[in-house]
């Protein structure tokens, strides 16, 4: 498995606290199935600020602790970047990073709210050839009493990422029954961990998964885990959540597979 969302990059945010305890979150996304781990420590969120350059150096660092030790898990860079004002500048000027170097970039809106200018940045982002990958949209307030304001974003060309724990009921059976619900409407992509440590906040990935199957059937799981794959490899995305178009995923499917 892939995991696109994680905070196992030490001394970055409110994630793992030191080498050790990134090692054992290593450690347990390997005995979750994780194969590949996206570190994407918060960036502008009011309290943590990480531009690019040092979380290369990070994750440099850790991949070599991880070879060192005989982890066969791989580190790639990314960062959750907060909606702010100089968003679009920082990205040009190369303080930014997408998701494993793709062109799938990494977006967090407050828990409170969507921005106004979220519709305006995604935009622009997707004229420069960006994609938006918006980080657990269901723990939004906004979007949890309206969830048209995140297919309004889908609609535009951005996409949702949900977190594990919220598929899981291990956030509340009210977020899992909205997890769900966004999944039969197509407005979420890919399933993420968010996993921040290895006992409150986990990876927690093959759980997801098999809630998923059980609920919405194995075709639509296997939507969810090629996504992750195809966004690190930089390749499009598959837009239609089997749930709805059965058949046109097994054509989409089927094509990317094939591709791959």
């Amino acid at each position: 498995m892939i995991d696109i969302h994680s905070h196992i990059l030490p001394f970055m945010d409110d994630g793992a606290a030191d080498w050790e305890a990134a090692l054992t979150m290593a450690q347990a996304a390997r005995k979750d199935g994780i194969s590949t781990v996206v570190a994407t420590p918060h960036h502008a969120n009011g309290a943590y600020l990480n531009p690019a350059p040092n979380i290369g150096q990070a994750v440099e660092q850790l991949n070599q602790r991880l070879r060192e030790a005989g982890d066969p898990l791989l580190v790639l860079p990314g960062q959750e970047i907060r909606i702010y004002s100089d968003l679009l500048n920082d990205l040009e000027q190369g303080q930014l990073l997408t998701l494993a170097g793709s062109r799938y970039i990494l977006l967090e809106m407050p828990s409170s709210r969507v921005p106004r200018t979220m519709e305006e940045t995604c935009h622009e982002l997707l004229i420069q050839g960006f994609v938006p990958v918006i980080a657990h949209p269901e723990r939004n307030a906004e979007v949890a009493a309206d969830p048209s304001k995140l297919t309004r974003l889908v609609e535009l060309g951005a996409l949702g990422q949900l977190t594990a724990q919220s598929v899981t009921g291990a956030l509340g059976s009210k977020l899992q029954k909205l997890s769900l619900d966004l999944c039969r409407k197509n407005a979420v992509h890919v399933i993420a961990s968010d996993a921040h440590d290895n006992r409150h906040r986990p990876f927690g990935l093959s759980e997801a998964y098999e809630v998923l199957t059980r609920e919405l059937g194995k075709t639509a799981s296997d939507f969810f885990r090629q996504n992750s794959r195809l966004i690190i490899g930089n390749e499009e995305i598959i837009r239609v959540n089997s749930t709805q178009s059965h058949n046109k995923f097994h054509r989409l499917f089927g094509f990317f597979s094939r591709k791959g």
